[in-house]
């Protein structure tokens, strides 16, 4: 059985995978560790989870926090990871982080998006960039099985990267004509409480946000830069709507020249032919949001205007999940020769 420590244990990304891992037959969750909800179970603050999950959660410097354990998972802000990594990996573990603190291998990437959410541009430990892995197995571009941490991708960027990914291996579009056009519901801005997403500032309320540069642009255009060879900009605008869960995200861009819309569905068809979690539609197919709601699950609608010669994609995840959770396990399970849909293979809720 492997051992798992979660790290930031009573945060929603906490708790999914916390949910997920009860799932799975060849792990053990051995410690329980948050900074502020501690002493009590944690179906004390999860109430659903009242007999499936009782263990304590302690603070980070108990003795089970300190215990060693085969994958630690930080479920924590960013720039926690960077700190306890090596001390973690001293004890044999090998480390999902859901922060940005190990999405890019090197200091430069880093420091980009660090400027873009205010923090310190210098990474705490660059020695160890170069031994993560980004964990969007999906693009091609390396596994968890290569690495001891994996960088776990942001929300908005899986749902972004899944929609342009075979777009950008097969030079589908002309790459200065990208727009990524976002919708999150608002659980994506994490359980700690906050004035702007107070129930009646959210109520009834649609708006966009961090115009000026949202970080997941980093994520989102270094990888399609690697999958096509070549900078692929993209104007990307965030919006966040009264839901609870889900990504909706519309992303467009003028075709290359030549290129044709059998070309397209082709191309898409083979980019993911081989992928169990990413499902595709056509123009004709009625999917939104609730088809993936608590699943692992993308489904993407691929679609081309004839009329305006422009490519367009509709990429549906649930944040929490394939956009955090499940993507963690995923990684986890290929860091550990696991099947990769071990424990994540089911459908979600409706409605």
């Amino acid at each position: 059985m492997i051992k798992a420590k979660i790290i930031g244990a009573t945060g929603y990304g906490g708790v999914g995978i916390v949910e997920l891992l009860l799932r799975h037959p060849e792990v053990e969750i051995t410690a329980l560790v948050a900074k502020d909800e501690v002493g009590k179970p944690l179906s004390h603050f999860y109430p659903h989870l009242s007999g499936f999950c009782d263990m304590m959660v302690h603070p980070a410097d108990s003795e089970a926090a300190q215990a060693p354990a085969d994958v630690v998972f930080f479920s924590t802000p960013d720039g926690i990871g960077m700190q306890l990594a090596q001390v973690e990996l001293d004890r044999g573990a090998k480390l999902i982080d859901y922060s940005g603190d190990f999405r890019f291998n090197n200091p430069e990437d880093y420091a980009e998006y660090a400027r873009r959410i205010g923090r310190d541009t210098t990474h705490k430990a660059p020695e160890l960039l170069a031994r993560s892995v980004y964990g969007l197995p999906e693009l091609g571009l390396g596994t968890a099985a290569d690495a001891d941490i994996v960088g776990n991708p942001g929300c908005f960027a899986v749902s972004c990267l899944l929609g342009l990914a075979p777009a950008a291996k097969h030079a589908l579009v002309d790459p200065q004509t990208l727009i990524c056009d976002c919708k999150t519901g608002v659980s994506g801005a994490g359980k700690k409480p906050n004035a702007a997403f107070h129930f009646p500032s959210r109520y009834d309320n649609m708006n966009a946000y961090k115009l000026a540069g949202h970080q997941h642009v980093c994520e989102v255009e270094l990888n399609l830069e690697k999958l096509a060879g070549h900078p692929m900009p993209v104007t990307f605008t965030a919006q966040v709507v009264p839901a609870t869960r889900g990504i909706l995200s519309c992303l467009y861009g003028t075709l290359a020249s030549g290129i044709s819309a059998e070309q397209v569905q082709e191309a898409y068809a083979e980019f993911y032919r081989n992928q169990s979690f990413v499902r595709l539609y056509t123009r004709d197919d009625s999917v939104g949001t609730a088809q993936v709601r608590g699943s692992n699950y993308c489904n993407v609608v691929v679609d081309v205007d004839e009329r305006t010669r422009r490519l367009r994609v509709v990429s549906h995840i649930d944040n929490l999940m394939k956009g955090q959770a499940g993507s963690a396990l995923q990684n986890m399970n290929l860091l550990f020769g696991f099947p990769e849909t071990q424990a994540l293979d089911f459908p979600g809720s409706i409605p």
